[in-house]
């Protein structure tokens, strides 16, 4: 079929046309006879026509898409797009969206928009994809309370990570069956919330047979991944052994999962690299990285999820925050549970608990080797651990943001490990993670450029999942 559909592209003009990417567009290209006109299917015909022009020497390309049957078709105009490929901005763009999927993206010079399509104009603004937070959790909480997992909070967890412009959200525990429920609801055109990906229960075996049998409970669930945790909590429980910890692996990768783990110190994950792990859920906090770490994670190309802003929340409200006072963070936030942790004997409780203060001393541990890890070339992913208590989600992804740059990486490296590259890490990067034809319209559009200064990602205008403007 192939061969088929490539004799079909050449025998028009007798040349083979190939996809490639230039400037920053998405485009079909080739070289063409003088006024030749040349009409492709894209590879999901319903989605639209792709008309491709090449006018004289002048070499003009032109998107047009033309409808094939009654669909929602809205065109996003005139913007700055960052389209999360690593490709230059595309000025003056548009987003041609076409039953919650992108259709069409490049230069408007090129891109042709049917007839009747309803138009959004964005003069001014920068669109960024949608944030994809590779580790979060919903559903859970309740103010300052844990264990009151419902289908109502999860979907006003979802709710409010769409409203910071946190699209995606991959949670690593605590899920239940009304989160497996949002997931396999979420592949439609009129969702307006973010899209939820799970891995159950957190698994924690005693022993080798239990390992196994807990693998499989979860694989039943349809989990999409594994979550495991190793450390010793600061040495207030027992370290999960290593023939356990492979046992875990070693079941979960023949029955075709992912494990993603939760640990502190850089013997465990050393330890769990060379047992096969494939997504390390948190910082190494204890010591700095050497280079045999960071040689392990390249070889099996294992990414690395810093949580920073987990880190933070462990010691920050021993005092009160600045940002309690930000208008952002107050609109998605209960007044009374800021009030709790304003409290003096709660703040002077944690000032004094030395957990906290361990933690604080890892974050600095933690900002060093995120920093030495992405120059290195190991894959980031950003994610937050956000949504137990006093995690807040949506802002502290817009946090985790600004303290990845205050590590060391630039703005642009920030913000592809939180979109691109944290797709890819989770396998998500065929849905979700760039602004790219036939993915999913899940867009931020911001009122100034991140890329120039990275706070400008709490500058928000309106939040587009599926091409639906989302309620914030």
């Amino acid at each position: 079929m192939k061969r088929a559909r490539e004799q079909r592209q050449q025998g028009l003009c007798g040349v083979k046309v190939e996809k490639r990417r230039r400037s920053g567009e998405h485009n079909w290209n080739g070289r063409f006879a003088a006024h030749c006109t040349i009409l492709l299917r894209m590879i999901q015909p319903r989605f639209a026509v792709l008309s491709v022009a090449v006018l004289g020497a002048a070499g003009l390309s032109l998107l047009t898409v033309s409808a094939q049957s009654p669909s929602r078709m809205i065109a996003f105009t005139d913007a700055r797009v960052v389209d999360g490929t690593d490709a230059a901005p595309i000025d003056n763009a548009t987003i041609v969206v076409r039953d919650g999927k992108i259709a069409a993206i490049g230069p408007s010079a090129r891109v042709t928009v049917p007839a009747n399509t309803q138009r959004v104009a964005l003069n001014g603004k920068t669109v960024i994809p949608g944030l994809v937070n590779a580790h979060g959790h919903v559903g859970n909480t309740v103010g300052l309370q844990q264990g009151h997992y419902s289908a109502e909070n999860v979907l006003r967890d979802l709710k409010t990570y769409a409203a910071y412009g946190v699209t995606t959200v991959y949670s690593l525990g605590d899920d239940q069956e009304a989160g497996f429920k949002a997931r396999d609801s979420q592949n439609t055109p009129s969702l307006d919330r973010a899209r939820l990906f799970a891995a159950g229960p957190v698994l924690a075996p005693k022993s080798v047979d239990e390992a196994k049998k807990l693998v499989d409970d979860n694989v039943a669930m349809n989990v999409d991944i594994i979550k495991i945790r190793v450390d010793d909590n600061l040495g207030t429980t027992a370290k999960m052994p290593p023939d356990i910890y492979k046992a875990v692996i070693d079941e979960a990768h023949r029955k075709g999962k992912r494990v993603a783990v939760h640990l502190f110190y850089l013997e465990d994950a050393k330890g769990v690299l060379d047992a096969g792990a494939d997504f390390i859920a948190h910082s190494v906090r204890d010591k700095d990285v050497d280079d045999a770490f960071i040689a392990m994670m390249k070889r099996r190309n294992v990414c690395y999820c810093p949580t920073l802003m987990r880190e933070v929340s462990t010691f920050v409200y021993e005092s009160t925050p600045s940002w309690f006072s930000d208008p952002l963070f107050l609109k998605h936030v209960d007044p009374k549970t800021i009030e709790q942790l304003k409290e003096p004997a709660r703040q002077e409780q944690m000032k004094n608990s030395k957990q906290a203060q361990r933690y604080k001393a890892g974050l600095e541990v933690a900002n060093r080797n995120l920093k030495k890890l992405s120059d290195a070339g190991v894959p980031i992913a950003m994610g937050t651990d956000t949504g137990p208590p006093a995690r807040f989600q949506g802002y502290f992804e817009q946090m985790e943001l600004e303290m990845m740059v205050k590590a060391g990486l630039t703005p642009r490296q920030s913000l592809i490990a939180s979109t691109r590259d944290a797709a890819r890490c989770q396998k998500l990067d065929d849905q979700v993670g760039t602004l790219e034809p036939n993915k999913w319209a899940d867009f931020v559009v911001l009122n100034a450029d991140p890329l120039a200064d990275i706070p400008n990602i709490r500058k928000i205008d309106a939040v587009y999942v599926a091409g639906n403007k989302v309620d914030r």
